[in-house]
């Protein structure tokens, strides 16, 4: 799932004044009048999806995460292409987006205009939704602000450089995460977010075959672990939907054996490699190892934070009617 998950908040030249420039617009009461029975609804629909499809939770946060990094948190990335217009989903990096994170938006974005239509944006419809399966896979709650409009601006020329890869070096994450005002510590918290789901074999190949002269893998895997993911991968080239778990000791419950697994030499990914062998990140992913609740009280932090960014109000933005088209 790419740097699947992963993550981060932003003075882009995509981006409308941060909050920290202005008194944020937004609060968890919005809809309280105008939509009573949002929060029941987003409930319910994150409820029955994720038990009908447990990767929606990775999915959603997945996507929420894309979407916040282009340009703010907008739904900007569910705005499907025309013959006029490559959207943001159809940049190269956004085509490994799984399928469940758009559905569960859909299916709220349906309950909630039967009962109350043209009320609730997409953009918020998402951030709850990242929350609420956050919390149903076990991780920590944190109160979501809503209010956002949804973009009138999709496009997939402007995703290159804003999303972190997971084989960039740690200068280059660490700097993507910086010049949106994220601390090194508040990227490895969102790091964590690869507790759950899973990413898919052509994007960590390189590491596993033909790795230098010297290697067949990437020696900072555990040799065995390498040797399970290229057996597991061996077929990626003729089967491009391959995917192995981002944390192979508990791939569906939000904790932090994610950190836990990174000492072992069992971080899947380069980029979570990367983040013990490097002393800027290390001494956070430690501090996470040693206490799950420290971890939890800094992704919910870092998701506040995330999930105010780039937002759009008044008249820079819309409520879309249908999540994947701008309104006519």
């Amino acid at each position: 799932m790419g740097l699947t998950l992963l993550l981060f908040l932003f003075f882009s030249v995509f981006s409308t004044p941060s909050l920290s420039q202005r008194h944020s617009p937004l609060n968890t009461a919005y809809y309280r009048r105008s939509c009573p029975r949002f929060e029941q609804i987003m409930q319910e629909t994150t409820t029955n999806k994720q038990i009908t499809s447990p990767t929606t939770a990775a999915a959603t946060l997945r996507l929420f995460f894309h979407d916040c990094f282009v340009g703010g948190c907008d739904a900007s990335v569910l705005v499907s292409s025309t013959p006029f217009n490559k959207a943001e989903r159809d940049a190269e990096i956004n085509l490994s987006l799984p399928g469940d994170g758009f559905d569960v938006v859909v299916r709220a974005k349906t309950a909630l205009e039967l009962a109350c239509p043209g009320v609730v944006s997409c953009s918020d419809i998402l951030a709850v939704a990242a929350r609420n399966l956050v919390v149903q896979t076990g991780g920590p709650f944190y109160p979501v602000n809503l209010g956002r409009k949804d973009s009138f601006i999709s496009k997939a020329s402007l995703v290159e450089g804003n999303l972190p890869r997971p084989t960039m070096s740690m200068d280059q994450i660490i700097n993507i995460f910086g010049s949106r005002r994220f601390s090194v510590q508040e990227m490895v918290a969102l790091s964590g977010a690869h507790t759950i789901g899973f990413s898919h074999c052509k994007e960590f190949s390189s590491n596993l075959y033909n790795y230098n002269k010297t290697s067949q893998y990437d020696p900072s895997y555990n040799p065995r672990f390498a040797q399970a993911l290229r057996n597991a991968c061996n077929n990626f080239q003729k089967d491009p939907t391959l995917s192995v778990f981002n944390d192979v000791m508990s791939p569906n419950k939000f904790d932090n054996k994610y950190y836990q697994n990174l000492p072992k030499g069992l971080g899947l990914l380069s980029s979570d490699r990367s983040l013990f062998s490097d002393p800027r990140t290390r001494i956070h992913v430690e501090e996470y190892i040693r206490d799950q609740d420290a971890f939890f009280k800094a992704f919910a932090s870092a998701m506040q934070k995330l999930s105010d960014h780039g937002i759009k109000i008044g008249r820079s933005g819309e409520i879309r009617h249908r999540c994947d088209a701008f309104n006519n």
